[in-house]
């Protein structure tokens, strides 16, 4: 008789705990990245350098989190040699805070657009970069969580938001181009708001690539570099 091997749970009761700190950790590196994200967005748009600033000088917590969750996840695969569906989980930790990290370093980027752009004139309304933010906000939220709750079909969704930032992030360059045409004072101005821009982009594709390794992580399957993101898995 053919005997089917099975992934047995383990019982150290400490080693599951340790787990599940890992994933707390996650989240709450998410959560804070989340407000820096946020928060440079409000300096931008209310052209609060104070905040800017502030956001700037927190950016060594993120750095912080990123070093515990790497020393955690190292702990773990030095102490315990997990396998199968614990080291899967633990190598996506060890890969998503490092996404994490850059996106926070993507926010701190945004706030030294914001510290140059408040030195001149606000040359437009801010529309298209607030929709960017919060629909990267939410897909960085939603990326976590289809980690913390191994959701397959939530990680797909996070990879077909991308596109929304895609298209607000080409309609935003064309509207600038414009400016740039019409009068050249209006350069550097166009072209700090396309940095910013490309920042919010980046932060979708950290998100994004959240979002796939997460589907990795539960399906072992890589859907990185297709041409179209599948419905299902």
């Amino acid at each position: 008789m053919e005997e089917r091997l099975e992934e047995k749970p383990h019982t150290d009761r400490h080693y599951e705990d340790e787990l599940k700190l890992l994933q707390t950790k996650v989240l709450e590196m998410g959560g804070f990245i989340e407000k820096q994200i946020a928060n440079a967005l409000r300096a931008l748009v209310e052209r609060d350098d104070d905040l800017a600033r502030l956001t700037i000088d927190r950016d060594h917590t993120v750095n912080r989190m990123d070093v515990e969750i790497d020393e955690l996840c190292i702990r773990l695969l030095a102490l315990h040699q997990p396998t199968a569906r614990d080291l899967r989980l633990i190598t996506t930790g060890l890969k998503i805070t490092t996404d994490m990290e850059r996106i926070g370093d993507m926010a701190v980027n945004v706030c030294e657009r914001a510290l140059e752009l408040n030195r001149e004139p606000q040359l437009k309304p801010f529309i298209d970069i607030p929709r960017m933010a919060e629909v990267a906000q939410q897909m960085l939220r939603e990326s976590l969580d289809a980690f913390v709750h191994e959701d397959v079909d939530v990680a797909l969704k996070v990879c077909r938001d991308d596109d929304i930032i895609d298209e607000l992030n080409g309609q935003l360059f064309r509207e600038l181009l414009s400016y740039m045409m019409e009068d050249p004072k209006t350069v550097t101005r166009s072209i700090r708001i396309l940095f910013v821009s490309k920042y919010f982009e980046r932060i979708a594709d950290h998100a994004t690539n959240i979002a796939e390794m997460v589907v990795f992580m539960v399906k072992g399957k890589s859907i990185r570099h297709l041409d179209h993101v599948p419905r299902s898995v």
